[in-house]
């Protein structure tokens, strides 16, 4: 695949998924915008093609400023990934508003900030690809996670509803949807468990390890792997779908 001359923007691009996917997009001749909210760890992913930009995707004018300059530097934004989130559970006895809103902040209205803005310098192209990352959460119903789930699902439902929205132009929207990812929210869960149920890390690892049907955790780059195909002109008929990755049917 050769997407020379094309910019791409990733959220939360400095780990995990989101680097697994700018790696890969530069790989492919991109110039890639990986974005965040703590500059240390994006200066690590700062590479070849690769650029780093703080951007915190819960305030708008920082997701203004910042996809305006990286537009006046590279170009219009044609493959726009909208990475960032957060993943914790708390069950809804639990969870107080302010837990509610930071969620729905993060993982919904910061991937609506990022799109609007991407997609007011895409438009003028003629090509364009949109990929949320969401999670098996915005298929299924994750127990123990309300709220993050309720946020999932809603990201889902807005890359459904912009692909109807634009349908027939040159533009795809979707959402990937993996289930548990070997990453560092892996790690922050695990310890999140062991504080709530004294079980050991061993045991607590194992729980999400035994949640994917395939009964192992899934590698960023899968996750990387199925954005580098929906790039790809095999996918030009793909659009407003969830697609899991999560190693079987749920």
């Amino acid at each position: 695949m050769d997407l020379t001359g094309k910019h791409a923007l990733v959220t939360g691009g400095g780990t995990g998924i989101g680097l697994a996917i700018a790696q890969a997009l530069a790989g492919a001749g991109a110039q890639v915008t990986v974005t965040g909210r703590r500059a240390q760890v994006l200066a690590r992913a700062e590479a070849q093609n690769i650029t780093p930009r703080v951007m915190n995707v819960t305030d708008e004018a920082s997701v203004t400023d910042a996809v305006a300059a990286a537009v006046a530097a590279h170009g219009p934004v044609q493959i726009c990934v909208a990475n960032a989130g957060r993943a914790e559970g708390k069950p809804l006895h639990r969870t107080e508003l302010a837990f509610w809103r930071d969620m729905m902040a993060v993982n919904l209205d910061g991937a609506f900030l990022t799109i609007r803005e991407c997609l007011g310098s895409m438009r003028q192209t003629g090509w364009g690809r949109v990929i949320a990352i969401s999670s098996i959460a915005g298929i299924k119903g994750l127990a123990g996670a309300p709220a993050y789930t309720a946020s999932k699902h809603g990201l889902t439902g807005l890359i459904r509803g912009l692909a109807a929205d634009y349908l027939g132009q040159p533009f795809t929207f979707n959402a990937l949807c993996p289930g548990y990812v070997d990453t560092n929210i892996v790690g922050e869960n695990v310890a999140r468990i062991v504080a709530r149920t004294g079980k050991s890390e061993a045991e607590a690892r194992a729980l999400m390890v035994g949640a994917n049907p395939h009964g192992r955790l899934i590698d960023a780059g899968e996750v990387a792997g199925a954005a580098m195909w929906l790039c790809s002109d095999a996918a030009g008929s793909v659009n407003g779908q969830a697609i899991e990755i999560s190693g079987g049917q749920f």
